[in-house]
């Protein structure tokens, strides 16, 4: 339940498996050897990490801060994902299977026993801490979805020694319970314990859910959010005592540049090989091919729009970039994600009548050229999207969905003709209000006009062609626009609120983690912690709790969204990835559908 900058790309080791599966992954383990040589990571342009302390809020949520960034210090509860699978690997987790007992309505969790760079061990108190905040302050982290997840979803919770032990208010799918629930726990150290100047702060060591625990917990999170706010802090050793993951932090500035070095006491089954991993920010997609062609770069992204040859099928690269050819091999794939762009139902935005109209919304989604710009644009590197589900979703979890609006901009005029609408000025115009079949719509007014505002991400070349190419034929059929583009971490702040002045943006898509079941509770619910566009329907909710709580498939959630576009659906970039030809990984390079960055894999 991400953001993902759509460029973005993570390579990782090769391995085989379905696209999403509650099985074991089995990482590739290589014998030790002290660590040796420098790889430079270079960031998605305009999208850099900004944050470090894993309880955050919709603000700072996404794929740059948690799997490009925390995730290589603090390891989750569950670990999930390698290339070519969304699926749970429990040899790279630091907590063993969950038990499910007591008609699914009780999780036993048991530790292995994992150390902090501190020394202390990644035990069941490590756990209670990230849950008892979570009781304390649920609106404090965007993982929340009111009553469809936890901690509203717990009756009670208590650790001692290794062992969690969680009971639900109600049996859950288990398969929900641990992809969507258990997975966003991320162990939290004793040390992080405090309100600062020494004073312990009793938040991992409360009672859950009792009031004195909530209080310590909430006095605790304001100290660690100002730190957070703080990039000074983020070498020192606050943070940097509470990693148990294979790296830790030693340079980190303003602009998102950072420095790793491997954590030796890091318990997990792969180790770094590498003895420094850096991390260069950039703002645009030139900056970051001028590197890559000077060779300054291990691994890096290009723009679609520098290619002269097109993909060999979407996810599979091409011919590379001439004046990269000799240095780097190209590189794509598909994620575990989806590329939409919200749309705002908030009432106080002036405009909301006319988005909840679906015909509206229908004229938009025939008004996007996906097959057009993935070939003319993206060179082949995309996949059509119609729907909420990540490309290649598995027959298991949904049947396929045809897409119900294919782009057709006759079919979009009539729409809006049929609905009282006409061209003046070069800008549809209500000229039939009211609420018949015929008319505009409720609350919309005689002379409203098909005018609205959108904002996208900046630095990427082919993102302004897309936007460019849609907004023109959008305005052929009279439906006008106005545009401004922001950095990607500015446009996931504050994307379609009731006062951002736009009814659409878009930063580049959603990825499924670490909600990896793409049951769409956190976009599409009214109470999902990233709905940032206020969608609200209760079709929608009935479709979302069965398979949560259920055992449907998302066959019916999927056909619903798709045709009552509750955001725009936009193609799907296939991302493209640059890697340098003497960097080699334990099977070969491949990209991981949950763009985690996993650099303990890689070594000369």
């Amino acid at each position: 339940m991400q953001l993902g900058r759509r460029l973005r790309l993570a390579m990782t080791i090769g391995v085989a498996a379905s696209a999403l599966s509650i099985g074991l992954i089995a990482p590739t383990v290589s014998g030790a050897s002290a660590p040796s040589g420098t790889i430079v990571w270079a960031d998605a342009p305009g999208a850099s990490a900004n944050y470090i302390f894993p309880y955050m809020s919709c603000t700072y949520f996404n794929v740059n801060n948690i799997n490009q960034f925390q995730f290589m210090m603090f390891r989750p509860l569950y670990w999930f994902g390698l290339p070519g699978t969304a699926g749970i690997s429990y040899p790279l987790s630091p907590a063993k299977a969950p038990v499910f007992t007591n008609g699914n309505k009780t999780a036993t969790i048991t530790m292995k026993g994992w150390k902090f760079a501190d020394g202390q061990t990644v035990n069941a108190q490590s756990v209670m801490f990230f849950l008892n905040m979570y009781a304390a302050d649920p609106g404090g982290y965007c993982g929340n979805n009111g009553s469809l997840s936890i901690p509203a979803l717990i009756k009670s919770a208590s650790g001692h020694g290794n062992t969690v032990k969680i009971n639900f208010t109600k049996s859950l799918n288990p398969g929900y319970a641990l992809y969507n629930n258990l997975s966003m726990l991320v162990p939290m150290p004793k040390a992080w314990d405090t309100t600062g100047g020494g004073v312990a702060g009793k938040c991992s060591t409360g009672v859950y859910g009792a009031t004195s625990t909530n209080v310590a917990c909430k006095n605790v999170e304001a100290y660690l959010n100002a730190q957070s706010a703080n990039f000074a802090t983020y070498t020192g050793k606050l943070w940097q005592s509470g990693v148990d993951g294979p790296w830790r932090l030693t340079h980190f500035d303003s602009l998102g540049n950072a420095t790793f070095q491997p954590n030796n006491r890091y318990s997990g089954p792969v180790k770094a090989k590498v003895a420094f991993v850096k991390q260069v920010a950039y703002t645009t997609a030139t900056a970051e091919e001028n590197d890559l062609q000077a060779g300054k770069v291990t691994l890096g992204y290009v723009d679609a729009s520098v290619l002269t040859s097109p993909a060999k099928a979407p996810g599979v690269a091409g011919p590379n970039w001439a004046p990269l050819v000799s240095r780097y091999n190209l590189l794509s794939g598909s994620s575990w994600a989806f590329n939409y762009a919200p749309l705002n139902f908030n009432p106080s935005d002036p405009k909301a009548a006319l988005i909840k109209q679906l015909y509206v919304r229908q004229a938009l989604q025939l008004g996007i050229d996906q097959t057009g710009i993935i070939n003319n644009i993206f060179k082949g590197y995309g996949f059509v999207t119609s729907s909420p589900l990540p490309p290649f979703a598995p027959a298991s979890i949904s049947a396929p969905v045809n897409n119900p609006y294919p782009f057709d901009l006759a079919k979009a005029k009539a729409l809006l003709t049929s609905h009282g609408w006409t061209i003046q000025n070069n800008v549809q115009t209500c000229t039939s209000p009211g609420a018949g079949a015929n008319q505009c719509g409720a609350g919309i007014a005689q002379g409203a006009t098909l005018s609205f505002g959108v904002i996208w991400s900046s630095g990427s070349p082919s993102f302004d062609q897309q936007w460019a190419t849609q907004i023109a034929d959008w305005a052929s059929i009279g439906i006008q626009f106005t545009h401004s583009t922001g950095r990607f971490n500015t446009i996931a702040a504050g994307c379609a609120s009731a006062t951002s002045g736009y009814e659409m943006c878009q930063f580049g898509g959603w990825v499924y983690a670490p909600d990896y079941y793409p049951s769409g509770e956190s976009l599409f619910s009214s109470q999902g912690g990233f709905n940032v566009g206020t969608y609200s329907d209760p079709q929608m909710e009935t479709l979302i709790k069965d398979t949560i709580f259920g055992t449907a498939k998302l066959t019916a959630f999927e056909n619903f969204a798709a045709q009552q576009l509750p955001v725009l659906f936009e193609p799907n970039s296939a991302g493209l990835a640059e890697v340098l030809k003497t960097l080699k990984s334990t099977n070969g390079f491949k990209a991981d559908p949950l763009l985690n960055f996993m650099p303990e894999y890689y070594h000369y």
